[in-house]
Parts: C-alpha cells; structure tokens; sequence
C-alpha cells in the first residue's frame, strides 16, 4: 500500500506490515510517485493526446525530450523508425534535423493507412521523410532501407512498431549493423513488463516485451551495450528518466 501525506509531505509504503515512509522532496519519493503516474496514465491513454506540428505523437512528452538530448549530441545524418502510425514522431525527428541543418528520416511500417500517408506527404517537413511500406524484418525491406542509406553515414535507429520480444529481437539483429559506434539503437515501450494487469495488457508481457528483447540482443552481441544517456543538463537530484522506455537504449561501442 502507498500512501501519499500533503500535509506530512510525505510517502509512504507499506509492505507485509512495515511502513516506509519517504520526504516528497528525495529521489525515493520521486521514484514510487513516478511509478504510479506512469500506470496512470497507461489506465487513462495520457500519451493519446499530444500532437508534433499538427501530427498525434502517441508518445510519453519525457522520451521525447530526452531522445532530442541524445540526437542532438550524435547529430546522425539518418534517422530510422520502425512504426509510423500518425507519423507524430517522424515529423518530430524532421523538426530536429531542419533545426540542426542536416539529417533526414526513414519511417517503416508494414501498413501505412491512406488517411496517415496522405497526411504525411502533404506536411511541410516531408521532404525531410522517407516513408518504406512493409513489415520492418521482411529481408526485403531491410534491404530497400540499407539502401536509402549511404556508407560512412551516422545513423540511429528507434523501434517502435510490433512490441513482442520475438520481433523487436528481429528488427534489433535487421538494424543494429546500421547504427554508428557512438550512436543508439532504441527499444521503445519495455514499460510493458511492468504493467501486467494493467487495461489492454496480456498476461505474457512480463518477459514477451522489448526491454527483454533488447536484453538478450545485448547479451548476444558484444558491439552494444544497454546504457542510459547521458543527461546533458541537470541542477536536480533526480538521476534517471520517467519513461515507456526502461533499459530500451543501446549503444554501439565498437
């Protein structure tokens, strides 16, 4: 049971008996009250209501900010997102490379509706998009999308479309050859293995997520390493991400 004491200015846990209780000012405190807002807001489809220059993002505000952070300092000269849906997050990643004057991006998505597509292609930062039809871990599409990129280029790459491990651990195999050392591969939504039980889980997303994915393809490849970035900017005590995407991002070392 949590407790949360205004007046105290407190939280409090209490497990088999035992209670905890935390200032709201420290990092504990932040931590559990984080948790229960993340589950909330999976209850209530908070990220289904922000939009990226008239396009739905369908993403939490806080991954966004920090993936600008950690494209920002790679400055990669190719963007590759798997999972187009609205197309939100490709204008997103569009936005930051007509700001940083270089970049483009590839979105990927085995079926792109009429509706989406057309709304895509008529934006003002389209030019910046390129947009490849079909599942991301068809051989095929691989192919087509290692063409659209040239040798020598930075690239990052996010995967963000069909969640299970099984998949996710494909597209992180299909891709990961592609990512520049110094630069990331992002498993996005492993907050599936902490919400089982939730509205609209399975039963199985306690291990059947990307997070587990992208721990066994770390495990299996020694050129990447799960590591948090770097925060570039912080007067806070708060250390690490409120986010959808626990342990999703991987760094190419070698």
């Amino acid at each position: 049971m949590i407790k949360i004491d205004l007046e105290k200015g407190e939280v409090a846990v209490e497990t088999e008996g035992r209670s905890v209780s935390y200032p709201l000012g420290t990092a504990e405190a932040f931590a559990i009250i984080s948790e229960l807002w993340l589950r909330s807001g999976w209850d209530t489809k908070y990220v289904y209501g922000f939009t990226w220059l008239g396009r739905p993002i369908i993403q939490l505000p806080e991954d966004m900010i920090r993936i600008q952070e950690v494209i920002y300092r790679v400055r990669p000269d190719v963007i590759i997102e798997t999972g187009v849906a609205h197309g939100g997050s490709l204008v997103f990643y569009a936005s930051l490379c007509k700001a940083m004057g270089r970049g483009r991006v590839i979105g990927i998505d085995v079926e792109i509706r009429p509706h989406n597509r057309k709304a895509i292609e008529a934006h003002e930062l389209f030019e910046y998009i390129t947009l490849v039809e079909g599942s991301s871990v068809d051989p095929q599409v691989v192919r087509t999308v290692k063409s659209l990129t040239l040798s020598g280029e930075t690239a990052l790459v996010v995967l963000d479309s069909n969640h299970t491990k099984e998949h996710v651990l494909g597209e992180l195999r299909a891709y990961s050859e592609l990512v520049s050392v110094g630069s990331y591969i992002v498993a996005c939504d492993g907050i599936m293995g902490n919400i089982v039980g939730a509205p609209r889980t399975n039963p199985d997303w306690g291990w059947n997520n990307p997070r587990a994915a992208a721990e066994e393809f770390a495990r299996e490849n020694g050129d990447f390493v799960i590591e948090e970035p770097e925060i570039p900017f912080n007067e806070g005590i708060i250390k690490g991400r409120v986010s959808y995407w626990p342990g999703g991002f991987l760094r190419r070392i070698r």
